[in-house]
């Protein structure tokens, strides 16, 4: 399965999901991720390097801008807010029965944005860095059948 999550500038949220889904090396699934407003080539913020490295997850990023090749690629579409969701299916419509919110798809009963680091502060990245592990934690589980 190939799954893509997607932010606005594909430097905070997105990286961060995609180093900690790839980071338990799931068998069968490979996993990116892309910016609705991503300038292809950028670096991952400072403080996300940070708090995955704190958490000793592995990153080498280079951020993409969301385009047709890797919406096709993606199996599944995960995006951190509710305007990236809509900017999508703006964008691409053929892609309507495979992108979810992440908090949509994988918990329902909670579907709100992913809090957005940008500019904050390490600590505020921490708390984004928690959101995103306790949402992987529920992906891995939906992935596995559980």
């Amino acid at each position: 399965m190939n799954i893509l999550f997607v932010c606005t500038g594909n430097t905070c949220r997105s990286p961060i999901a995609e180093a900690l889904l790839k980071a338990r090396n799931l068998e069968n699934v490979e996993v990116r991720s892309a910016g609705i407003y991503a300038l292809d080539g950028g670096s991952m913020s400072k403080n996300g390097q940070l708090v995955l490295e704190k958490a000793s997850i592995p990153i080498t990023h280079s951020s993409t801008s969301i385009n047709e090749q890797i919406v096709d690629w993606a199996d599944l579409i995960l995006t951190m807010t509710d305007s990236h969701k809509q900017s999508i299916l703006r964008i691409f419509p053929h892609t309507k029965t495979k992108v979810y919110m992440y908090k949509e798809f994988v918990t329902p009963q909670n579907v709100q944005d992913v809090s957005d680091p940008y500019g904050g502060d390490v600590r505020t990245y921490e708390n984004t860095f928690q959101e995103l592990n306790a949402l992987t934690e529920e992906l891995v589980k939906r992935l596995r059948g559980d």
